[in-house]
């Protein structure tokens, strides 16, 4: 009888979910959040062994953005009160590099980013009970970030950022990045429920539940896309970066790059500098 017991007892532990990894916090000032992939079964914070160390000086055109941004960080690591961020507006603007760029600046002093995916922000309070003991201070990091509907990660994001009866720690902000002011795509049938009561607009229920996400954020920042002269700025300053100098040749070819890309942004600088520099410097 104890030889058949102990053979169920050996096939039902095999159906558990095995116990997560110990979270190594010395490994890296970084952190992705691994979903065990089955309901029930426990995720854990995996070390991020390679980070892109990009500098805030290295980000040009968007210095008020900068500024809110990292205000708002230097109260988060004072213990002071702080906002959680939502970053919206033209793509490849450098709303993700200014997050990197934080985590370069504050790691010394005790800031650590975690990175989530819109599929496991329903394990936010589990990654809120990992960190509420440590000493650190947790900026949980969801990029690009859109939603088409009521899925589990928006009421998930959604609970955690204000409406629920427990609360993040103290020592966690969240901040998205989308390219969605408000995280979800508009359709011109929603318009149509609105209503007009005398000069007062009352906005239909389709599109209040839209914007009740996005305004849970208190620190809203706004990207706009760089006009020529910008552009250019940011190409020469990556040009000397990887060695290279600007030449009125750069200039023509970053140009017809941009209409080749159908966009003049942080990015699309970045991506030719690094073309031009590896086709025009010298072979290290």
């Amino acid at each position: 009888m104890n030889k058949e017991l102990e053979q169920i007892l050996a096939r039902l532990s095999e159906l558990l979910p095995p116990p997560p990894p110990e979270t190594d916090w010395n490994a890296s000032v970084a952190f992705r959040w691994r979903s065990a992939g089955r309901r029930g079964a426990p995720g854990w914070l995996q070390p991020v062994r390679h980070i892109h160390r990009i500098r805030l000086s290295d980000l040009r055109g968007i210095d008020k953005q900068i500024a809110r941004v990292e205000q708002n960080t230097r109260q988060f690591l004072d213990g002071k009160p702080a906002n959680n961020v939502l970053l919206t507006g033209a793509r490849g603007t450098g709303k993700s590099s200014i997050v990197k760029g934080l985590l370069n600046k504050y790691a010394k002093q005790g800031l650590r980013l975690i990175e989530v995916e819109k599929n496991d922000l329903v394990d936010l309070p589990l990654i809120v009970d990992q960190v509420a003991s440590r000493k650190e201070r947790f900026i949980v990091f969801c990029d690009d970030l859109t939603f088409h509907g009521a899925e589990e990660g928006y009421i998930a994001l959604k609970v955690a950022l204000d409406g629920s009866i427990s609360t993040t720690s103290e020592n966690l902000l969240i901040c998205a990045t989308s390219n969605r002011r408000h995280l979800m795509p508009e359709y011109m049938a929603e318009n149509l429920e609105t209503r007009y009561v005398g000069e007062e607009i009352h906005p239909g229920e389709t599109v209040e539940e839209k914007i009740s996400l996005s305004e849970r954020f208190g620190l809203w920042v706004s990207f706009y896309p760089f006009d020529q002269d910008e552009y250019l700025d940011i190409v020469a300053h990556w040009l000397k970066h990887f060695g290279a100098d600007p030449s009125e040749k750069s200039k023509e070819e970053a140009l017809q790059w941009a209409l080749q890309k159908g966009s003049r942004s942080g990015r699309v600088a970045y991506q030719f500098a690094r073309d031009w520099a590896g086709r025009h410097s010298k072979k290290r």
